[in-house]
């Protein structure tokens, strides 16, 4: 689709998406990462009938091939600490106080609902951090500092007070893609900001802006202690003793993003409460239970009940029984999309994206020499011979994997025979895919009776079709669940979360690292 996008009078984009996302969420995503779009905003098209712009509601009234939208930004808060963080503040420093509203019963209430909670992240740490406009005053200083620079090479001296400012500026904007940076992500502002204002440079440094980079660090520990006092939920958990009835040792737990989730644990949306929340959840089960759900409806209540659901994952770590039981949607393919964009601001499907770009490298590695020996992998190569498609290259490229990796699959993928009783095969199964084929020593075979995917020794999803699909699926649970990578596989799900999803590619292990060359190369 052909996208002419309406930024304002003088700005005006042309885009070309491959595919359209199945929601207006959806779609807002994809520009405001590749426009880079920093604000909240609606959206309207060019309707057809009319001649004229409408609200965009839904994405099936856009005109199949050249859309025009127009970007409309929700005003913000005119307190200068707001302005360009107003997107990801905490809901307890957006307001101090907030009536409690009943549950939504409608999905148009709904709707109205998850705009409270349009204070999430929006996407993941961009490539070339964008540093904030300070406050006038502190403008107008590096205005005549950056002048004086360029004319004879003399630095800016800066006051106390001015310095504070700055680096309150750049925590609130580290903020909003990411509470726990690491030092390289400090390392990127302190480079950014020398870079657009070079009369900060540090005489005497090497890189020019080290000391930046450490006293950036520090803001940014007593940002998270100032947002920790005011009730950030986020920051509070991980400041909690354990209680003296609770001997799981759960509290104990850092409960942090480990994996760049852009929301990992995110308040409540503001006028909602715990209460109302489990209300839209009870709703939300009795509409499961139809035999045509309303999925508008579940779309809606589940972005609503998001925060609500990552507290009682991240917090109490429910065994997956029981998540089952209590969100039953979350483990249907639509919604494990949806919540993958929720959690990590990213479209789930990119992992086919980045495969593909991988994967003619990556089968000529695995006809290297040293994997004739390993007959798996042989075998696989032989059956791929067959029958090259690219369906059957993606499935041998990510059973193939773990092999390369110095990995055993034999724990993530097991296979039998429809007439198996399937129990004896998933006992003792943690995580994993199984595969119920009409002959198991096939690698590749030509259909599958079922692939499911396993956790905790239960078939939690099935009849999806075939092996990328079941590693799509069984990635975006990993994430939602927040489960750990099996021990014994915890390298090939790296790459596939850095190689191929393009997530946190930028701090790999040595031995991921080293494909990464290999299939860079």
């Amino acid at each position: 689709m052909l996208l002419r996008v309406i930024i304002s009078a003088q700005d005006i984009r042309k885009l070309r998406l491959d595919s359209v996302p199945d929601s207006v969420d959806g779609l807002k995503l994809v520009l405001k990462n590749k426009l880079q779009l920093h604000s909240s905003f609606d959206l309207q098209y060019e309707d057809e009938d009319f001649k004229d712009f409408c609200n965009l509601t839904c994405v099936e009234d856009l005109p199949k091939d050249k859309v025009t939208l127009q970007v409309i930004f929700c005003p913000v808060s005119s307190d200068s600490s707001l302005d360009t963080f107003s997107s990801a503040v905490p809901s307890s420093l957006a307001a101090s106080s907030s009536a409690h509203s009943s549950s939504p019963t409608t999905s148009s209430s709904l709707s109205s609902q998850t705009e409270c909670f349009a204070g999430r992240r929006s996407q993941q740490w961009p490539a070339y951090f964008p540093i904030p406009t300070f406050s006038y005053d502190v403008e107008l200083k590096l205005r005549q500092g950056n002048d004086a620079f360029r004319e004879s090479g003399a630095l800016l001296s800066i006051s106390r007070d001015m310095k504070s400012q700055i680096l309150l500026k750049l925590a609130e904007t580290i903020y909003s893609f990411m509470t726990y940076p690491t030092l390289e992500h400090f390392g990127c502002v302190a480079k950014a900001l020398v870079e657009k204002h070079p009369c900060l440079t540090e005489p005497g440094s090497t890189s020019g802006w080290y000391g930046w980079k450490h006293s950036i660090k520090f803001k940014m520990g007593n940002y998270r202690q100032k947002l920790k006092g005011v009730g950030c939920r986020e920051l509070e958990v991980n400041s909690e003793k354990r209680g003296a009835g609770d001997t799981r040792g759960k509290r104990n737990k850092v409960k942090k993003p480990r994996r760049s989730e852009t929301n990992f644990l995110p308040d409540l949306p503001q006028g909602r409460d715990s209460r109302s929340l489990e209300e839209d959840r009870e709703k939300m089960v009795q509409e499961m239970k139809k035999t045509t759900p309303n999925l508008a409806y579940i779309d809606d209540a589940m972005n609503a009940t998001y925060a609500l659901r990552r507290q009682e994952i991240v917090e109490e770590e429910p065994p997956v029984a029981e998540m089952r039981v209590r969100w039953p949607a979350l483990f249907t393919e639509r919604q494990i999309a949806k919540e993958f964009t929720r959690l990590t601001s990213m479209d789930i499907n990119k992992f086919y994206e980045g495969l593909d770009s991988h994967l003619h490298k990556l089968l000529q590695l695995f006809r290297l020499k040293r994997f004739e020996e390993v007959q798996d992998m042989t075998s696989l190569m032989e059956s791929l011979d067959k029958d090259a498609s690219n369906q059957r290259k993606r499935a041998a490229a990510l059973q193939g994997l773990p092999w390369y990796m110095k990995e055993n699959p034999s724990t993530l993928m097991k296979r039998c025979e429809p007439t198996d009783p399937g129990e004896d095969f998933i006992k003792g199964m943690v995580i994993g895919i199984l595969l119920v084929v009409e002959d198991v020593k096939e690698p590749l075979p030509v259909s599958y009776n079922d692939v499911a995917i396993v956790i905790e020794e239960k078939i939690v999803m099935r009849h999806l079709g075939d092996v990328p699909n079941a590693f799509v699926n069984l990635m975006g649970l990993l994430y939602m669940l927040n489960l750990d990578y099996p021990k014994e596989m915890k390298y090939t799900f790296e790459v596939i979360q850095r190689l191929f999803m393009g997530i946190g590619s930028e701090m790999c292990t040595s031995r991921v690292h080293s494909l990464k060359n290999k299939l860079l190369s």
